[in-house]
């Protein structure tokens, strides 16, 4: 703790200094009287010490019990037995409608199912027509190709097949005249490099 001092000024003494300059001395006075009150308060309280607090009151023991009588034990089995069939009762009703919103909720989760798998089954099948469509316009271009191939080498072998006969055996071309009298025949035979050309008229017979 500290300590307070009174101080009393006393006038000032200047005093000349070597250099010329003046210095100014203060003195101070402490009062006693103020150190000797300070230590008297500090050994009062050091002879006094404060009081400890007042303990409290003490705490009533209960009452002994006595022991339940069989009259009582049997109204607490009785009781407990009931207790335990109202809870088996509560849970019983609480699992059949347990049971009864899991069958609903399995018969709408079906139905949402069912509901997704249709758009899905008509995509899947308009996916799978197409594709087997795009096969079919595939292999029917392909066979129509080779057809054509084929064609082309079947025409070009008749084409040297006739030239080939045509120089080798006679064919022969003509034509014909019909009136009311007679049958006009013109024919035209080729044997390699000779043609022979035959004209006749064949007359019809008259009946009377």
């Amino acid at each position: 703790m500290a300590v307070a001092a009174c101080t009393v000024p006393l006038p000032p003494t200047p005093v000349a200094c070597k250099d010329g300059h003046v210095c100014q001395i203060v003195i101070e006075d402490l009062d006693e009287t103020t150190l000797v009150k300070e230590r008297e308060k500090k050994k009062k309280k050091n002879e006094h010490p404060p009081s400890p607090p007042p303990s409290p009151p003490p705490k009533p023991q209960p009452p002994v019990e006595a022991p339940p009588s069989d009259k009582e034990l049997q109204a607490i089995k009785i009781q407990a037995w009931w207790r335990g069939t109202l809870v088996r009762r509560t849970l019983l009703r609480a699992a059949l409608r347990a049971c009864i919103i899991q069958y609903w909720w399995k018969q709408k989760l079906a139905e949402l199912l069912e509901k997704k798998r249709r758009p899905v089954l008509d995509h899947y099948a308009q996916h799978k027509w197409a594709v087997v469509r795009l096969q079919s316009w595939v292999r029917m271009w392909r066979i129509r190709l080779r057809y054509c191939h084929l064609l082309h080498a079947a025409r070009i072998i008749q084409v040297y097949w006739r030239w080939h006969n045509c120089h080798t055996r006679g064919f022969f071309r003509g034509s014909y005249e019909l009136t009311a009298s007679q049958l006009g025949l013109e024919l035209e035979i080729f044997l390699g490099s000779q043609v022979c050309r035959i004209t006749d008229s064949i007359p019809f017979p008259i009946k009377n």
